[in-house]
């Protein structure tokens, strides 16, 4: 049986100052009161200068549900938490279930936008892929590590291992470079 008034699971505990740190987060949001770990209660103050308060009780976790985010959650979330947009949400026909392809956006400037969610395979998908040059550093790294390594093949693994995991922010002579290094070590 449900009771509001049971206190906050253990893992949930942070749950009023995370939410507190989302609505700071809001270009919607005009002030947020500072939640202290454990709190049950999150009041905020709107662009109008109306004030909320959120309630957060506990109900028992469904051992069954997934835990998952599905696109069209991922995407209404990431529109409408972006400064340009007031709004995302996905259509929903009056007392009718929600339209999962369709999500309705209301920027800042009064444009409405709807858009419309296709699954559409990738270009080339079932074919099987090259590795991209990230993976081959990585793999590089993987083998100098693996070998009694100096102190600087080491250090030139663990710096291999970093722009792999940041390649997409890396610029192209990084990149090149780094290609080049991976070259000479595993030759």
């Amino acid at each position: 049986m449900h009771n509001p008034e049971a206190a906050v699971p253990q893992d949930a505990e942070d749950a009023a100052t995370c939410i507190t740190e989302a609505l700071r987060r809001s270009p919607h949001i005009r002030f947020v009161a500072p939640a202290a770990a454990g709190e049950k209660t999150v009041w905020f103050r709107d662009a109008d200068g109306t004030g909320f308060e959120i309630s957060l009780a506990a109900v028992e976790p469904d051992p069954d549900a997934e835990r998952v985010a599905y696109a069209w959650d991922a995407v209404v979330a990431a529109i409408g938490n972006h400064p340009h947009f007031i709004r995302a949400a996905l259509e929903q026909e009056s007392f009718g279930p929600l339209n999962l392809d369709t999500i309705t956006a209301l920027t800042r400037t009064g444009n409405e936008y709807t858009l419309r969610l296709a699954v559409v395979p990738r270009p080339g998908y079932g074919r099987e892929e090259p590795a991209s040059p990230s993976v081959d550093l990585a793999a590089v790294a993987a083998q100098v590590l693996s070998s009694e390594p100096s102190d600087s093949e080491r250090a030139t693994a663990e710096l291999l291992n970093y722009i792999a995991a940041t390649w997409d922010q890396q610029d192209l002579p990084l990149r090149e470079h780094a290609q080049a290094v991976a070259r000479a070590l595993s030759s």
